[in-house]
């Protein structure tokens, strides 16, 4: 189970003395997590989070791999790599793309039978800063990579409407189950909601 977000709006985790490596990494990721929503997911470095946090850049990476991570972890998925799931999604025909991005975010939430998303989305919708960065980081990190390798025109038109299935998705099987989608094994899912994913990614849009 992921670490709660530490925010005024996600739950606070267990009190009590840290360890002193720890306390370094509460420290950056509240360093973090200032300098993404003063500056913006693009804008932030890893550099600036270090200098911020007090140490240097080799320390944030010591529990970061990249910034992607560092975003994730800010929000209290330290668990979920994105790159991860890009490469489940770009690695394969694209005739099958939306159906794989589908299967590859399930089964990431379903990991931890969708604790992360019960815990993390509320808070992050909650606070202003944090719901403004969500988007640019899944343009830049998610998306973004995605849609650049089709090469496919609309692109950022393409990302918002992919983003918004996967949203319904998120919300109807994990925060507001519906059933029966809520309960569907991840491939099943992918194969009833991949089709129109896939129309969006690459298929002609009206106008």
């Amino acid at each position: 189970m992921p670490d709660a977000a530490r925010s005024t709006t996600a739950p606070s985790g267990r009190r009590g003395r840290r360890p002193a490596g720890q306390d370094t990494r509460a420290a950056v990721l509240d360093a973090a997590r200032a300098e993404f929503v003063e500056r913006g997911y693009e804008a932030t470095s890893v550099r600036g989070v270090a200098r911020r946090a007090g140490v240097d850049p080799g320390t944030v990476r010591h529990w970061f791999a990249d910034k992607s991570r560092l975003f994730t972890a800010s929000l209290g998925m330290a668990d979920v790599d994105p790159s991860v799931v890009v490469r489940a999604v770009v690695d394969g025909p694209v005739d099958r793309l939306g159906e794989r991005l589908v299967r590859a975010v399930v089964e990431a939430w379903d990991a931890d039978a969708g604790d992360t998303v019960r815990l993390v989305v509320p808070a992050v919708i909650s606070d202003p800063g944090l719901r403004a960065l969500l988007p640019q980081f899944l343009g830049a990190a998610v998306l973004g990579p995605i849609v650049r390798r089709l090469d496919v025109a609309d692109a950022r038109l393409r990302s918002s409407l992919v983003a918004s299935q996967m949203a319904g998705v998120l919300m109807t099987r994990y925060l507001v189950p519906v059933e029966p989608l809520a309960s569907q094994e991840p491939a099943r899912v992918a194969a009833l909601v991949g089709p129109t994913l896939q129309r969006y990614l690459v298929g002609e849009l009206p106008g």
